[in-house]
């Protein structure tokens, strides 16, 4: 294997639905990042925008045909994870598609909730399922929205106390849901999640607060792990664990018609990422009627909640290579225009691993390097990958300058990186760029947000008030 292409494409089946080669450079979803880079320059981030809407009616398509398959009495409803990215531009695009909800995780999700049903993109019949530990200011813009008509805010109750808020401020019949605390992965430091009501308890409780009340019912059970929705002896067990109790509670609990079964679909960090998604949800809702059958119980409506799903494979960070230190005999370092500390902060503090390809050069000779970031800190580097544990790139030998990408970036990472606020060693927040496709398939380009400034910075840090 001479060049750089050659290495890729033997070495994966390449190209990929979302990555192919046009004249020597990258095309990411058919769209042209050299020519993204040569308008708006680098480091730069991305957001292609109608890979959000594509993976939330794969799912709602794949889910509905299960349900017709296998002729299972209950409707799906496809909830957007807030906590995954709160920018306006995620929470439209998904939105915009047909019987797409919500699921909340902190009270100042709640103005968000608000100023989307303000700028018409929810109605008070769209699902706000409202998730989490809720301190007092949760649980009043809670109140507030059941009080102001938004009938399917659903409180998703996490401890025994969290309802006697709402008997107290909801003035209206009002509809809640309980988070069930399921048992953790076995190799987690701990057994039960800190998060929900223990099984042995769910029955007690909603004899005791729930079917005494006067104005609340229960509606929906909530599920969730932590791996997320994988193919394991553990989710399976998990699983139907919880469907039992559904059915138990059902029987006691006519109201009771719905779950929800967080913890999302994985998303492809590597290129030979393979999930097959359709028997998953086909085995999911085999799985629901079949418990439910044997207990004779009515199946209940499905709810998921994805966030990392719905927004991660629409992002992607590039960088230019700003210059290459051989620092021993044979440790290279790539120096990029920006860090992983403060853009990728996933890659840095749990060792996430991203799609990563150059953009130009590729059909360029190649060699393993290590990537460095900008900032003081030795931890800021990126030198392996999911499937081969080292990185490989071309070679810089003449005077045309190397460009990367990180790809499948969509999720967390601007949250967790501090976004518009002070970020390790100063290093300013990069342009972020909104892709998208007009009514003929045209791409489009839109700068969501500049350079960070250091002006911005020296008024966040008091300097400059």
């Amino acid at each position: 294997m001479k060049s750089y292409r050659e290495l890729i494409e033997q070495t994966f089946e390449f190209p990929q639905r979302e990555f192919k080669v046009r004249d020597h450079e990258l095309l990411f979803n058919d769209v042209p990042l050299m020519d993204i880079i040569k308008q708006y320059g680098t480091p730069l981030k991305l957001t292609y925008l109608p890979r959000i809407s594509e993976n939330i009616r794969f799912v709602q398509a794949t889910f509905n045909n299960a349900i017709e398959r296998f002729k299972y009495n209950g409707k799906y409803t496809y909830c957007y994870c807030t906590k995954s990215s709160h920018f306006a531009f995620v929470m439209e695009e998904a939105l915009k598609n047909k019987d797409v909800h919500m699921e909340t995780s902190s009270s100042f999700d709640i103005p968000i909730v608000r100023a989307l049903y303000e700028k018409g993109k929810i109605t008070k019949d769209t699902y706000v399922i409202c998730n989490g530990f809720k301190m007092p200011l949760y649980r009043q813009y809670i109140s507030e929205m059941l009080n102001d008509g938004f009938h399917n805010c659903i409180p998703i109750l996490d401890n025994l106390g969290e309802i006697d808020y709402y008997e107290e401020n909801v003035n209206v019949p009002y509809r809640v849901g309980i988070r069930v605390a399921a048992d953790e992965e076995p190799k987690f430091e701990f057994y039960t999640s800190r998060l929900g009501i223990r099984y042995n308890d769910i029955n007690s409780f909603y004899k005791e607060k729930i079917a005494s009340s006067q104005k609340a019912t229960l509606k929906m059970l909530h599920f969730f792990i932590n791996t997320g929705i994988k193919d394991t002896a553990y989710y399976w067990s998990e699983l139907s664990r919880f469907i039992f109790k559904y059915c138990d509670l059902k029987k006691i609990c006519p109201t009771l018609d719905s779950i929800d079964i967080g913890g999302g679909f994985p998303i492809k960090t590597s290129l030979t990422f393979h999930y097959d998604y359709k028997y998953m949800i086909e085995q999911i809702v085999e799985n629901i009627k079949w418990i439910c059958d044997k207990n004779n119980v009515p199946v209940p409506n499905i709810f998921t909640e994805f966030g990392s799903y719905t927004v991660g494979e629409s992002g992607a960070v590039l960088y230019s290579l700003v210059d290459q230190k051989l620092q021993n005999d044979k440790e290279l370092w790539y120096m990029i225009d920006g860090s992983f500390i403060t853009h990728l902060p996933d890659a840095w503090g749990l060792n996430q691993k991203y799609i990563l390809l150059a953009l130009n050069k590729w059909d360029d000779p190649y060699h393993k390097v290590n990537i460095g970031g900008l900032t003081c800190d030795s931890m800021d580097y990126y030198n392996s990958e999911a499937h081969t544990g080292e990185v490989f790139l071309p070679m810089i030998t003449d005077e045309e300058k190397l460009y990367i990408g990180f790809f499948h970036t969509g999720a967390y990472q601007e949250s967790l990186g501090g976004y518009g606020g002070i970020q390790h060693c100063l290093i300013p927040a990069p342009k972020h760029v909104l892709i998208d496709r007009n009514e003929d398939g045209e791409i489009t380009t839109k700068l969501f947000a500049d350079e960070q400034t250091s002006e911005s910075m020296l008024k966040v840090l008091g300097y400059n008030k």
